[in-house]
């Protein structure tokens, strides 16, 4: 079973950029997909994009793709998020999720492990 824990959010301005980090225990990271999901208030979880365990293969929603990049550090158990160009749309609370094997997911469902969130606030 593997922890998660995510930092690195905060409040920045349209424009900016953030780099979100996601830190793993308890587990052979190397063989987990991890996902970025996020949720706005009022509004249902969204996917942002994933990770295969090896790195090589990565997947963005339509809505972020150019402006984010995921990555892996196996070494050190963790997954990146870089935000660039960030807009006001981008504010929520940011979540890492990850799976045991298989193939890389935009459904939340397909993911069993979760940390506790990170906001990220644009301002405008």
């Amino acid at each position: 079973q593997v922890q998660l824990v995510e930092s690195g959010g905060g409040l920045v301005q349209a424009g900016g950029s953030l780099r979100l980090s996601c830190a793993a225990s308890g587990g052979t990271f190397s063989m987990y997909v991890v996902g970025w999901f996020r949720q706005a208030p009022g509004k249902e979880r969204e996917f942002v994009t994933t990770i295969s365990p090896s790195g090589g293969f990565t997947y963005y929603a339509d809505s972020v793709k150019g402006r984010v990049t995921i990555s892996r550090d196996n070494a050190k158990n963790t997954v990146y998020l870089q935000m660039n160009s960030l807009k006001s749309e981008d504010t929520a609370v940011y979540y890492c999720a990850a799976r045991y094997g298989g193939s890389v997911s935009r459904f939340d469902n397909d993911y069993r492990y979760w940390g506790q969130g990170t906001q990220v606030t644009v301002s405008s």
